[in-house]
C-alpha cells in the first residue's frame, strides 16, 4: 500500500494542500479529480520527491519515506508517467527507457542488445508492443505513450502515476491504452489516475478522490455517482456538461485556405495542398491526431509560419505573408496550442501577460508612456470573469497551474471583437467548470457573427462544438462530417488513415464513409 497521510504545502498567498490523505493499495486504481488549482498537481510532485511538504508524510507498506528528489521515489517504486511527454525524439525507443540507468557491459560501453532485449520484454509482458528499435519522433502520440509506461516499468515502478494519460489520444488509442492500464492493475501495480474526463474515471477507477481548494471533499466507488456528481463535487456548484448551441446559421466566408502548402521545422511538407472556408457564424472542427499538420496549418494562419505555397484569405483580403500583429489588428482571436512556448511569458505577471498583444494601444498606451493603473484594472476584471485562480494580478504567470495560465489565455483573447477566432486545444488541462464557461464564449462568439475554427485532440469536444468537422490526415484534409450524423468512432478512424478519402478540392468535401 501506498499513503500519504496529512499532506500541507505552502506557497507564497497559497496553500496548496490542506492536510491532504489519499491511499492506493497494489492492483487498485483510484482516479484523483479535482479543479485547476485544487491542489492534485503539487500532492502528486511531492510523492514525486519533486517538492517537499511542510507537514505529513509518505509511506510504503506502512515504512515511512524521505523522499528530496525523483531517483529516491523511483528507488521507492514509484514512477509518473507525465502528461506531456519526457522523451527525446531522435532516440530510439530503447535508448529512451534506459535514459539515465542504462545497462554497461565490457569497458563501459552501454549495452544496447540488453537494453532492446529488456524493452521487447516489458512489451510482450504487458501488452505493450513496441518495437525497441524505432525512433521516437517517427512513432504515433499513442506509441509514444506506451514508450513512457515502458519507461516506469522498466524502474520497477510498483506504483503509477499517471497525468491526464488520454489527452492527445484517439478513441481507439484510448481503448487500447485502458485495456493496458486494467492489465497492469491485474499484475498488482497500484495506479493513481489523474484526469479531466468524467467518463473514463467512472469506467475503469476502483475509488474515485476528489480534491477542491487542496483539501480532499469527497471519495465515492463509480456505481454510486455519475459525471454530473463528480463535476459538481469538483467545483462545488452544478456544470452544466452539454454544449447548448442553436442551429448554425453560416454567412459570407472569412477565412479561405487556397492550396496550402506548409513546411514543418525539419523542412518536410507538413500541410499538403489543404483548401478549405469558415464563414461568419458557423464553427469548424478540425479532428486529427497531434503531428499530422494541424499545427503548421493553424501557424500559418496566424502569421507565426511562412507558407511554401498557396493562400490565406481573410474577409476577401490576400493576408498570406502577413505578420501575426497584422493578423491581430485584423480582428483575429488566437489561442495557441502550447500555451508555455507560444502565448504566455511566465516570467512575466499575470496583468502583463492580459495585454500582451495589446500594449501598444489604447487604453493601455499613452505614445511612449504604458498605463499600468488600466492594465491592472484590466485583468483584476478578466480574472474575477474567468475565474482565475490567483493570489494577485501582479505574481508571475509562472506561480499558477496550467489549467489557469490557460484561462489567462482564453481571456485575454476572447475579451475583444473578432471576426474570427482559432482556437488550438482551447481547452487543454483545464478543469469541467471552466470548460463550460470557455465552450460557451465560443458559441457566443459564433452567434455574434465570428468565425470559428476549432483545433483540438479531444474528439468529443469537436464534436459537440462543431457544425462541420473536417478530419487531417498526414497534411491532408481527408474528409467532412456533420457532427449530427456521425460517430467519434467513424471519425477515430479517419484520424487514423482508416478511413476513405473523396478527393476533392477540399472546399465542399463529400462525405464519405468505407
Amino acid at each position: 500500500m501506498l499513503e500519504l497521510r496529512g499532506i500541507t504545502k505552502r506557497f507564497p498567498g497559497v496553500l496548496a494542500n490542506d492536510n491532504v490523505d489519499l491511499r492506493v493499495e497494489g492492483g487498485e486504481l483510484v482516479a484523483l479529480l479535482g479543479e485547476n488549482g485544487a491542489g492534485k498537481s503539487t500532492l502528486m510532485n511531492i510523492l514525486y520527491g519533486l517538492y517537499t511538504a511542510d507537514h505529513g508524510e509518505i509511506l510504503v507498506d506502512g515504512e515511512p519515506l524521505v523522499l528530496g528528489s525523483p531517483a529516491e521515489s523511483i528507488a521507492a517504486g514509484i514512477g509518473m508517467v507525465h502528461q506531456h511527454f519526457m522523451l527525446v525524439p531522435v532516440f530510439s525507443v530503447a535508448e529512451n527507457v534506459i535514459l539515465g540507468v542504462e545497462p554497461t557491459g565490457t569497458g563501459g560501453w552501454i549495452n544496447r542488445r540488453q537494453a532492446a532485449r529488456s524493452v521487447r520484454e516489458i512489451s510482450e509482458r504487458y501488452g505493450l508492443e513496441v518495437d525497441p528499435n524505432a525512433i521516437i519522433e517517427d512513432l504515433p502520440v499513442g506509441l509514444q505513450q506506451r514508450v513512457e509506461i515502458i519507461k516506469v516499468l522498466f524502474r520497477e515502478a510498483r506504483f503509477l502515476v499517471l497525468d491526464e494519460p488520454t489527452a492527445v489520444l484517439t478513441p481507439q488509442e484510448v481503448d487500447e491504452l485502458i485495456a493496458i492500464i486494467t492489465s497492469l492493475k491485474q499484475t498488482g501495480k497500484g495506479i493513481i489516475f489523474i484526469s479531466h474526463k468524467l467518463k473514463e474515471a467512472l469506467e475503469i477507477a476502483d475509488r474515485i478522490v476528489v480534491m477542491r481548494a487542496g483539501k480532499t471533499v469527497g471519495e465515492v466507488l463509480p456505481a454510486d455517482t455519475d459525471e454530473n456528481q463528480l463535476a459538481a463535487m469538483m467545483v462545488g456548484r452544478p456544470v452544466e456538461l452539454v454544449v447548448h448551441k442553436d442551429k448554425a446559421q453560416p454567412k459570407e466566408p472569412v477565412l479561405e485556405i487556397r492550396d496550402l502548402t506548409v513546411l514543418d521545422d525539419r523542412n518536410t511538407i507538413a500541410v499538403k495542398g489543404v483548401s478549405m472556408t469558415v464563414r461568419a457564424g458557423e464553427i469548424v472542427g478540425i479532428a486529427g491526431v497531434q503531428g499530422n499538420g494541424q499545427s503548421e496549418l493553424v501557424e500559418a494562419i496566424t502569421g507565426l509560419r511562412t507558407p511554401l505555397a498557396g493562400e490565406i484569405l481573410l474577409a476577401g483580403d490576400n493576408v498570406t505573408l502577413a505578420s501575426p500583429r497584422e493578423i491581430h489588428r485584423r480582428r483575429v482571436a488566437h489561442v495557441p496550442e502550447d500555451r508555455q512556448r507560444s502565448g504566455l511569458v511566465l516570467n512575466f505577471t499575470v496583468a502583463e501577460n492580459m495585454i500582451l498583444d495589446s500594449y501598444y494601444s489604447p487604453p493601455f498606451s499613452r505614445g511612449v508612456v504604458m498605463d499600468w493603473d488600466a492594465a491592472h484594472d484590466q485583468a483584476e476584471h478578466l480574472v474575477e470573469q474567468y475565474d482565475v485562480r490567483t493570489p494577485s494580478v501582479d505574481v508571475d504567470l509562472s506561480t499558477l497551474s496550467g489549467g489557469n495560465q490557460q484561462k489567462v489565455i482564453a481571456a485575454r483573447e476572447f475579451n475583444r471583437d473578432v471576426q474570427l477566432v482559432i482556437a488550438s486545444q482551447p481547452t487543454r488541462g483545464i478543469d469541467v467548470g471552466s470548460i463550460e464557461y470557455i465552450h460557451s464564449r465560443i458559441v457566443a462568439e459564433r452567434d455574434e457573427g465570428a468565425a470559428v475554427l476549432i483545433v483540438s485532440s479531444e474528439l468529443d469536444e469537436v464534436m459537440a462544438l462543431s457544425d462541420r468537422v473536417l478530419v487531417i490526415f498526414d497534411g491532408k484534409i481527408v474528409g467532412e462530417f456533420d457532427p449530427k450524423v456521425t460517430t467519434n468512432a467513424e471519425i477515430g478512424l479517419y484520424m487514423l488513415g482508416s478511413g476513405a478519402v473523396h478527393e476533392t478540392d477540399g472546399a465542399d468535401l463529400a462525405r464519405t464513409v468505407e
